[in-house]
């Protein structure tokens, strides 16, 4: 009964306190938040910063949102003792967390744009963001051990430091988004940037419980310029700019690709089935659309056989196109008339690739690529632009192969038939004629024409 009343008392203290610390000037408000930055560039060795890619990590995640939610408010306790969406089961999302002694301590989300959206586009109009260059990705499920939340930022900063890093360097991402509480709108705009999405809060956001939430995005090709205004002058344990710019954290384990891909997806058939099916309930509350979505992404029969059957015959499989499980950023150099003209592949296509350019190519010409896959990997093939479009001073074109060489054969059919980042790690074991090569996990897309000999006069 005691405890019951202390509780009641600081709750009470805390909204007294919060209320009278809105009336406060925005600019003094937004002082104050810096003033409580303190991010240490060197921080306890046994904090480990990584992507959550074992199933007992990822379980340790989930279960420390759920209670985060469940303490907030912003969900209802779960059986399962778990927080997972459809979200986490997706390829194209990363679940960073936070290791103190071995233990997770800490977990955020990235959820880069796919066939499902971002949960927040569920309120919000993304529409002139999507306007501008660049890939878009939703910060989600923050979540941070309660043995930690008063020690002054030792795994809130670290971690989101992690985020930021992951993002500009190895996600792809120009855009962050992120939905959040009316009550912690303030700290993500004093200390990070972040501009609000519209001006009022949406008081009743369903992927939160019905809690009231405030959209909000922040440019990262903008970001350092701001820091560095703001934070530049001051001591390094309260220099954000330093921090997320300039400091390497020992603590960050970053991933390592064999391919320049911008996704880590981790999900297997089995830690699909564990956690969507067997834990909780997600696949089977999944819409029949959503179930075919799901289906599009995951099309392999190893993995078809962990995923929700789908009731009837929709029209909506007509609009269901194959899903991209991976986006790239290798660079080449293709050569035509003996110049050289610097490209970005970003999308694979049955028979070629699509890719950037800062000039104009000429079309229906046989020219030399030289394609940078990876560190270590290098394709060298006669290639053919057959359409293109231009934006601004870079142009988009649609590039048809002639041979694929063996690099490349490599690099496509371990794209197009695996998932996780290993299955491109070992993209051999893909390509018939291997000894582990299992025929039956492959569709008809072996027949198809970037494998037929189409150079030149044949």
């Amino acid at each position: 009964m005691k405890h019951s009343r202390a509780s009641n008392t600081r709750k009470f203290v805390r909204h007294g306190l919060r209320k009278a610390f809105a009336f406060l000037p925005r600019p003094l408000r937004f002082s104050i938040y810096r003033s409580f930055v303190d991010c240490d560039p060197n921080p306890d060795a046994r904090l480990v910063l990584k992507i959550a890619d074992t199933q007992e990590e990822l379980e340790a995640c989930f279960k420390l949102l759920h209670d985060a939610y469940v303490g907030s408010g912003f969900m209802q306790p779960d059986p399962s003792g778990l927080r997972a969406t459809v979200y986490h089961a997706l390829p194209t999302t990363t679940t960073l967390c936070a290791k103190f002694d071995g233990e997770v301590v800490g977990t955020i989300s990235l959820i880069r744009q796919s066939s499902f959206g971002f949960p927040l586009q569920a309120i919000f109009d993304l529409s002139e963001i999507h306007a501008e260059k660049g890939k878009i990705a939703e910060i989600s499920a923050l979540a941070v051990h309660p043995r930690f939340r008063k020690s002054g930022g030792s795994i809130l900063f670290p971690l989101m430091k992690f985020m930021y890093q992951y993002s500009t360097t190895f996600f792809d991402t120009y855009h962050l988004v992120i939905a959040v509480n009316p009550d912690r709108i303030e700290m993500y705009e004093s200390l990070l940037f972040f501009k609000r999405l519209q001006k009022h809060a949406v008081q009743n956001y369903d992927f939160a419980n019905g809690a009231p939430a405030i959209g909000a995005t922040l440019n990262l090709l903008q970001a350092p310029k701001l820091f560095k205004k703001i934070y530049g002058g001051k001591p390094k344990r309260k220099n954000l700019y330093f921090y997320f710019v300039k400091t390497k954290l020992k603590n960050i384990i970053l991933p390592t690709r064999r391919y320049f891909t911008t996704n880590d997806p981790v999900m297997t058939p089995a830690m699909l089935d564990y956690f969507f099916n067997q834990r909780t309930q997600v696949f089977a509350h999944l819409s029949n659309r959503e179930k075919l979505l799901l289906a599009a992404i995951y099309d392999m029969p190893h993995y078809q056989a962990v995923l929700p059957s789908v009731v009837g015959f929709s029209d909506s499989q007509q609009d269901i196109r194959q899903h991209q499980r991976y986006s790239l950023k290798c660079r080449g150099v293709l050569t035509v008339d003996d110049q050289a003209m610097a490209l970005q592949l970003v999308e694979l296509s049955d028979d070629g690739f699509q890719a950037h350019a800062k000039g104009e190519v000429p079309l229906n010409v046989w020219a030399s690529v030289q394609i940078q896959l990876g560190s270590d990997e290098v394709s060298t093939m006669q290639v053919m632009a057959v359409r293109g479009e231009a934006h601004g001073e870079y142009h988009y074109y649609g590039f048809k192969l002639a041979e694929p060489d063996l690099a490349w054969r490599k690099f496509v059919t371990a794209l197009q038939l695996g998932i996780t980042a290993k299955d491109l790690d070992n993209a051999t074991l893909f390509l018939p004629g291997h000894q582990d090569f299992d025929a039956t996990t492959v569709p008809d897309l072996l027949e198809r024409s970037e494998f037929e000999d189409t150079r030149p006069g044949r």
